[in-house]
């Protein structure tokens, strides 16, 4: 897939992502879910402030210790319990916050999808249709995971991605001022010519967390469709089992449980097959992430090390220079630390996509309407077509009274 054709397939994918999520904002509970929007919102710009401020307590503490300034260091101590406390209450209350908008956002979603899903027979079309599909892709399956389990998924990724990443470019924005001021400049010899490179540890940084974002989106890039095909087998699996309970007693009287039992250990080796498969897209995931992140706790420290042990800077610069690099970096490492959360997070997002393009197509077919005072039925220019598209009878009339016998 080209890089045009991939940025086209993820646009469009945000559009489907916001259709879904727009509603909400605009139901009759907007104004409190967007309260609590903003409110979330204004705690993390607040939260990242504290980050600032305890990059810059950084220096002040260590060069006190670097320094043996008693006097220093107990203001510090104090000025750091103070942050602390602010620290504190603001991530209770975003937490709180959160948990309250991830609840309320569900609680309409699904009063909204029950409704049209009960509405004009909506059910009753999704069940043919299941049946009636050729693949996997041309139904919505199991209606009841969808408004169960991945209204719930997909609200609470929504949530806690959008404001992870708002976290993560606010924290970007404030830290890399910080670290080109920091870096100072680095000076090389090249062919008899003398270079300087200004806010070197930036570059650095940039380059760092580039390389990994690539790596990342390469080795983890199996793990969508491997969702998306994990929740579907999941699905099916328990759709069979509730369909066993349902139809416990003719099952019984036709001493089915050797036929019903082969065909859910079938379905559950389904579900097995493709575990295994995701569980080495994961590890392969993993293992790299793990790498990337050990690394990064060092690195900052052996790329500014020259300048420390030079006497360039003290103990102070050396740990604010570490704690900016590593705020750059976990921000521009967003997308490596949360590749596999945005994977479940599109495969959620494309089975409620599917789901609501199939309750639209069943809504525009309209249900059969009656008149309880009728004495027969009547039908002209009747077309009789599978859930599949094939027509079995085209133009047909057809003319029934009350008693009349029929052979269907």
């Amino acid at each position: 897939m080209s890089l045009l054709r991939k940025a086209a397939d993820f646009k469009a994918f945000l559009g489907r992502a916001w259709a879904l999520a727009l509603p909400y904002f605009q139901s009759e509970e907007k104004w409190k879910a967007r309260t609590l929007l903003a409110s979330i919102i204004a705690l993390n710009l607040a939260f990242v402030y504290t980050l600032v401020q305890f990059n810059e307590w950084n220096r002040y503490f260590y060069d006190a210790l670097q320094e043996k300034n008693y006097p220093v260091f107990v203001d510090q101590l104090i000025r750091y319990t103070v942050l602390a406390f602010i620290y504190i209450i603001i991530a209770v209350y975003r937490f709180y916050l959160t948990q309250h908008l991830e609840m309320g956002w569900r609680a309409w979603m699904t009063r909204h999808y029950l409704q049209r899903w009960l509405d004009h027979q909506v059910y009753y079309h999704l069940e043919l249709t299941r049946y009636a599909a050729l693949g996997p892709d041309q139904s919505p399956d199991n209606p009841d995971q969808r408004m169960q389990e991945d209204l719930k998924l997909f609200t609470t990724a929504t949530v806690g991605l959008s404001m992870g990443l708002l976290n993560a470019l606010v924290t970007l924005a404030s830290f890399v001022g910080i670290l080109w001021a920091l870096s100072g400049e680095f000076s090389f010899t090249w062919s008899g010519e003398e270079f300087a490179i200004p806010g070197f540890m930036l570059w650095v940084a940039l380059l760092y967390c580039a390389a990994g974002t690539v790596l990342t989106h390469y080795v983890g890039r199996r793990l969508i469709p491997l969702n998306y095909e994990q929740q579907r087998r999941e699905a099916d699996f328990r759709h069979n089992l509730i369909r066993v309970r349902e139809y416990g007693e003719a099952i019984a009287l036709d001493r089915g449980e050797a036929v019903e039992y082969r065909q859910l250990n079938l379905r559950f080796g389904h579900v097995l097959s493709n575990y295994v498969k995701l569980i080495d897209a994961q590890k392969r995931l993993t293992m790299f992430t793990a790498s990337f992140s050990q690394a990064s706790t060092v690195f900052p420290f052996i790329v500014a090390a020259p300048r420390f042990f030079s006497g360039a800077i003290q103990l102070g610069t050396l740990m604010q220079i570490a704690s900016a690099f590593n705020r750059v970096q976990d921000s521009l490492s967003w997308f490596i630390d949360n590749y596999d959360a945005l994977a479940a997070w599109r495969a959620t997002t494309d089975r409620l996509t599917h789901f609501e393009d199939a309750i639209r197509k069943a809504q525009r077919s309209a249900p059969l309407q009656h008149d309880e005072a009728a004495t027969g039925l009547q039908a002209s220019e009747l077309n009789l077509d599978l859930p599949t598209g094939d027509r079995l009878l085209a133009h047909t009339a057809l003319q029934v009274q009350a008693g009349d016998s029929i052979l269907l």
